[in-house]
């Protein structure tokens, strides 16, 4: 099949659109025939598939029965009969009988009622006349109806797909993706572009069309078009506004200034002329019927009043031809539901078959499963038995772990109290008189909340040693700040590892102290302060009541270290006596050794002042002397 072009007037190449000669917009392509190459096809289209080949019969435009015969006339008469009476659709399926050559047959089985005999004026009659089977599905049960719509529907879908061919070149050039039941097909568009000017250049192309229906196992070659570029039709831009039916197995072609096709169908612009009208003549004379055509009028509805007899007599007989084949009938459908029935119990028999097939696998899994678990449970029985080999001395073991915990666990509590009373004598807290929790640290008053009356520097020094008595606490409690302090003085300052917004290291730092610094950075690091006095309080099982309280938080969590029942245990010479304790095997001084390390390697600024203040009592007093509890309650 080779694409041609037509005489259609609206296909010339060139820019923008035109008018046709019916007045209708048309868009017209940007390339001009000679132009058109391989390299300017993006896609491929394919409308009305069709895997049968097509018929030679007449199409006809309306049903056929007695209105489409050649012979059939309309005359007043029976324009009047068919307005008073409805005429009913014709229900037969078989062929009608031959009508009689001469009109003496009507005659003698109706009886002579009068009409013409001329046999010049009989009805022509060519062979036997057929009335199309228009109802056969009417008795039908609505399963056959549904299988044949199906049928009907299945036959006309299909899988296809596409190849583009050169001369010249045995492998195609492009193989397009399948598309699955279907009748209109649009394919996926392509670049061809990357062959090379050999293929890209030329104007003619080959494209082979491939399908199969669902009762097909391979697919057949159903369309083979030879495309020639400058002989392609244009469409349009789209196919919105081209209303022109679409011929069987139709190709659009997509190009880059719009779709092409190769039918040669398209109606022509045909001019439309104007009609000439003259003046009439008023006085003309109107010649009204003759007397032979009034003879021919009457003749011919003698004709029509003889073919409603017949049409009468046809029917009855059709009826008793109807009432004698019941039974047949009945038998066809009874042979249609039987095979139904069949085709139902085949289908459930091969699901039944599917379902057993994968039963079958899934026990044979199942015991692959089970042999696996089995091995999995003999393997864990050997390592159970010896494990209970080794169960026995486990036992012994705990028993001494569990005393050395409970061991460990008083002696870390007494050194807890010691070193809280130590850092309450090195640092000592009390309250402001008349002020309601108004506390200072080594007599430096430290407010709540940022206060501008107070002088920057004894505000700077006040934080820094809660910060050095927070960092300590930390560490002998063996608890991680989450926000890391660097004690020095009231140049002291605190790091913010979490924050995702702070990019360098310097932005993460925030001074302790006014001087010299952003007030929001200050501000932020008071914060950062509370808020690891407040992880300790939480790890001690203390609540908190307001977090902005640095002094009153931190007294309170010291009273409640130092608060403990007990004895105090012997001190022996600060850091060098834990170590002592270390190495004669004490739990405190060995987690001490894991938690500090060597002496060497440990801060011992804290134990120096520790040993400066150190009193000659065994039991050391309570910092806080007769007003320690109203200040605890005050506290909480």
């Amino acid at each position: 099949m080779t694409a041609k072009r037509t005489g259609n007037g609206g296909t010339l190449s060139g820019i923008g659109s035109q008018v046709d000669i019916k007045g209708l917009t048309r868009d017209r392509p940007w390339l001009l025939p000679s132009n058109r190459k391989i390299r300017h096809l993006e896609g491929i289209s394919l409308r009305n598939l069709s895997l049968s080949r097509p018929s030679a019969q007449v199409q006809h435009s309306k049903t056929a029965d007695d209105e489409a015969l050649p012979t059939s006339l309309i005359t007043p008469t029976k324009a009047l009969s068919l307005r008073e009476r409805k005429l009913e659709h014709s229900r037969s399926s078989n062929d009608l009988r031959t009508p009689p050559k001469s009109r003496k047959v009507l005659e003698s089985s109706n009886g002579n009622d009068g009409l013409s005999t001329d046999p010049g004026k009989v009805r022509p009659v060519k062979g036997k006349i057929r009335r199309r089977s228009t109802l056969n599905w009417t008795s039908a049960p609505p399963q056959v109806r549904q299988k044949k719509l199906e049928d009907a529907a299945s036959s006309r879908l299909a899988d296809t797909w596409f190849s583009l061919h050169c001369q010249g070149m045995n492998e195609p050039v492009y193989v397009s993706e399948m598309v699955e039941k279907a009748m209109n097909f649009d394919f996926r568009f392509f670049d061809l572009n990357t062959y090379g000017p050999w293929i890209t250049r030329r104007d003619q192309l080959t494209i082979k069309f491939w399908a199969r229906t669902g009762s097909q196992q391979e697919y057949k070659l159903v369309l083979e078009l030879e495309v020639h570029f400058r002989s392609l039709q244009y469409i349009g831009k789209s196919l919105e506004n081209f209303h022109h039916p679409l011929p069987r197995n139709c190709v659009l072609l997509h190009l880059s200034d719009g779709i092409y096709t190769s039918f040669t169908d398209l109606p022509l612009d045909e001019p439309v002329f104007a009609n000439p009208t003259g003046p009439r003549n008023a006085q003309s004379a109107q010649s009204t019927s003759t007397f032979d055509e009034l003879m021919r009028l009457s003749n011919l509805d003698d004709c029509i009043q003889d073919a409603l007899a017949t049409r009468e007599k046809v029917t009855s007989q059709i009826n008793s031809i109807l009432e004698k084949q019941k039974k047949d009938r009945e038998l066809i459908q009874s042979a249609a539901q039987a095979q139904d029935s069949w085709t139902s119990s085949k289908r459930a028999v091969s699901t039944a078959q599917r379902q057993i097939r994968a039963a079958q696998a899934r026990r044979s899994e199942l015991e692959a499963s089970l042999q696996a678990r089995r091995n999995a449970i003999r393997s864990g029985t050997l390592s159970q038995e010896k494990s209970q080999s080794h169960l026995v001395s486990a036992r012994i073991n705990l028993a001494d772990d569990v005393s050395l915990l409970k061991e460990t666990r008083s002696g870390l509590t007494g050194q807890v109290r010691r070193v809280c009373e130590d850092l309450l004598q090195v640092y000592p807290i009390e309250p402001i008189p008349k002020k309601a929790l108004a506390f200072t640290i080594l007599g430096l008053p430290l407010p709540n909340a940022t206060s501008p009356s107070l002088d920057p520097a004894t505000t700077a020094a006040a934080l820094g040693y809660a910060a050095h008595v927070t960092h300590v606490l930390s560490l002998y409690l063996s608890i991680h700040l989450p926000y890391p302090i660097t004690p020095c003085g009231s140049s002291s300052t605190i790091y913010d590892p979490i924050s995702v917004s702070l990019q360098s290291e310097a932005a993460r730092t925030f001074p302790l102290s006014q001087k010299g610094a952003v007030t929001y950075r200050f501000e932020y690091g008071v914060f950062l302060l509370n808020s690891d006095i407040e992880l300790l309080m939480s790890r001690q099982g203390i609540k908190i009541v307001d977090l902005r309280h640095t002094l009153p938080n931190l007294k309170y969590l010291l009273t409640v270290l130092t608060s403990v029942r007990g004895e105090l245990p012997e001190r022996k010479g600060g850091r060098t006596g834990l170590e002592t304790m270390s190495r004669e095997g004490s739990p405190v001084g060995k987690l001490y050794t894991r938690d500090h390390g060597s002496g060497e390697e440990a801060n011992g600024s804290l134990t120096k002042a520790v040993l400066k203040r150190k009193k000659s009592t065994s039991r050391l007093q309570s910092p806080l002397g007769r007003e320690s509890g109203p200040v605890l309650n005050q506290v909480r």
